[in-house]
């Protein structure tokens, strides 16, 4: 009797967060699956349409196009920010400096900016007369390229803007994990004549295993969900050259397609979640490796 007390009181206590989901996460997600059913422009009737609007979601070139700028935003978001992470870890573990609330405090700083202002900062260094082409000017190279609106450059110059946010993440995480392994397994290998980088792989990359694994997870997810750096920056151009799905939901509803939008919110809703979770899964088999 008095176990059932507590998990009825437990039940109340729970009760407010619970509500609070309901109303803020699922409703909202019911009523976007329901819109994903109709064809609607927002003001007038609306029209039953079934599942075709996730038939012309995954028969639109543009998506395509937009899914593969995604792909590759991970490798700049993700891929950069992950290695570089590790290797200023193996880096600063190794030679432990003093200062270290400064490096974090200077690393961390990209995180803390708000993404519009660095879009607008960073469209300045990619402009034509920016400090990208003064500082390669000062090496020798003339060019008046504006980054941003080349058709070739314009996703790499858009992805290293998302390497250089995300990596003051993945190396707060990584110096915060690399802060709690025992000292005396870095004085073990090194009494068995390990150099640096049998060190990093024997005692500083198996201790980041679960700051890795948070990293890989939240840089996947901020590459396939990117919008607002993508719209400061280049709002999808050259001719879409830099269009991610996320930006597309935004143009079909400023266009009035409420029932695409709504159909392509739920396909990027569901392929940020598999994503998520194989990014997890990935990073605790590797763990659970001997």
């Amino acid at each position: 009797m008095k176990r059932r007390r507590w998990q009825w009181s437990g039940l109340l206590y729970l009760a407010p967060g619970l509500l609070l989901y309901l109303l803020v996460v699922i409703v909202p997600a019911v009523q976007t699956v329901n819109l994903s059913l109709w064809k609607w422009d927002g003001v007038n009737q609306a029209i039953w349409v079934g599942l075709r609007n996730y038939l012309d979601v995954f028969t639109d070139p543009v998506l395509g196009r937009s899914i593969l700028h995604a792909l590759i935003l991970i490798l700049f978001f993700c891929g950069l920010p992950i290695v570089l992470g590790l290797l200023i870890t193996a880096l600063l573990t190794r030679h432990r400096p003093r200062g270290m609330a400064v490096f974090r405090l200077v690393f961390f700083l990209p995180q803390v900016l708000p993404l519009v202002a660095v879009g607008i900062v960073w469209r300045w260094v990619y402009a034509p007369a920016g400090i990208l082409n003064q500082v390669l000017g000062w090496v020798g190279i003339q060019t008046q390229t504006g980054w941003l609106g080349s058709w070739n450059w314009a996703l790499p110059a858009l992805g290293l803007i998302g390497a250089w946010v995300q990596s003051g993440l993945t190396m707060m995480l990584f110096l915060s994990g690399a802060g709690a392994i025992d000292p005396e397994l870095y004085e073990a290998v090194r009494l068995d004549g390990a150099g640096p980088v049998r060190e990093f792989f024997t005692v500083t990359l198996p201790g980041l295993r679960a700051e890795v694994g948070l990293a890989l997870t939240v840089t996947v997810i901020s590459a396939l969900a990117s919008f607002d750096l993508v719209y400061v920056t280049t709002s999808g151009g050259p001719y879409y050259r830099t269009t991610v799905p996320g930006l597309l939901v935004y143009q079909k509803l400023i266009a009035g397609d409420v029932g695409h939008a709504a159909a392509l919110a739920i396909v990027l809703s569901c392929t940020v979640l598999l994503a998520a979770l194989a990014a997890s899964r990935l990073s605790r088999e590797r763990g659970d490796r001997p």
